[in-house]
């Protein structure tokens, strides 16, 4: 009886330190992870809302940088974290697919994270070398079909954006191209711009101020909907390629368990984060918006999560293409 006592006293005294902690959050410095390299597109959003969300938390949201294989380490710090808060995730679409890249992953991407909310919904571009020789889309594709052998497209490594992308474009053309995987966006995009390699295929956050700049050639968006940025660049979906559609969308986790009044309270500084005026400009400069208020909840970003899971399973199925 003196036992089962002492262990329900414990029990309340742990879940009483909890509430009073999860009341005072935060009260220091809280560290939002990107799994890829620094000056990447998901590096890019996450800087853009990590000073807003300090400014609504009153404490510092720094951003720290853990890349390496297709994001899966920089996930697995913040799945094996403490449940306080402290330690964030800002991941991409890759957050979805890595249950099915890698089929020894060490946590479940489906229950070992606590939702946030969802940030933004980033189009992608096809875009190539300065000096390559297509003038359109639709010249591109003709000589991809072409000269597939020849054709080096780039990504920033298996299970990135630009990796899935391409694997769908390759899939759509029903060609395949040589595919030259980099240790991410950064080195991808230096070897583009000195035409080291022919294509690639990125999101507006990387690509739109090289594409406006001339550095390197745009094609198209892989978007439904032309992008308001880059009005000069079609839709695949119009250029020869129908159906094809593919956004990037970012969401911010904590790790499974962290209270729920501390979800709230990060939930809430993402949304007022979003409705920033310099975060919508910035993101419209980059040829994204963030997403409505309804959609940077918890139960929302939960919702896409599960069904972007059931949605890539068979499409990698059926490539047999893994990360292990």
């Amino acid at each position: 009886m003196r036992r089962r006592a002492a262990l329900a006293s414990a029990a309340l005294s742990l879940l009483l330190a909890g509430t009073a902690a999860a009341q005072t959050f935060p009260d220091r410095t809280i560290t939002m992870i990107v799994p890829f390299a620094a000056g990447g597109p998901t590096d890019t959003v996450a800087r853009l809302i990590a000073e807003p969300m300090t400014a609504s938390l009153g404490q510092q949201v720094i951003v720290e940088n853990v890349g390496g294989a297709g994001g899966t380490l920089g996930a697995r710090r913040v799945a094996t974290a403490d449940p306080d808060g402290y330690t964030l995730l800002l991941h991409h679409i890759g957050q979805a697919t890595s249950a099915s890249l890698y089929r020894k992953l060490p946590y479940n991407p489906a229950d070992a994270f606590a939702p946030i909310g969802l940030v933004t919904d980033v189009p992608m571009t096809i875009v190539a070398r300065p000096d390559f020789e297509a003038a359109s889309i639709g010249e591109l594709i003709e000589y991809v079909k072409a000269n597939k052998d020849q054709v080096t497209l780039a990504n920033a490594g298996i299970g990135s954006a630009s990796h899935l992308c391409g694997m769908l474009l390759m899939d759509a053309l029903d060609t395949p191209m040589t595919t030259v995987p980099y240790k991410g966006t950064g080195p991808a995009m230096t070897d583009l711009l000195g035409s080291q390699v022919d294509l690639m295929c990125d999101q507006t956050t990387n690509t739109s101020g090289q594409i406006k700049s001339g550095k390197i050639k745009g094609y198209a968006v892989t978007t439904k909907e032309k992008v308001d940025s880059l009005a000069d660049l079609p839709t695949l979906d119009a250029s020869g390629v129908p159906g094809f559609e593919v956004a990037v969308w970012h969401g911010l986790y904590a790790p499974a368990g962290t209270p729920p009044e501390v979800v709230d309270k990060i939930a809430a500084a993402l949304q007022t984060a979003l409705q920033d005026p310099k975060v919508i400009e910035r993101f419209a400069d980059l040829g994204t918006e963030p997403v409505s208020q309804e959609r940077a909840t918890p139960a929302a970003l939960n919702t896409q999560l599960q069904a972007e899971l059931a949605k890539w399973k068979p499409i990698i199925e059926a490539a047999g293409v893994y990360a292990d």
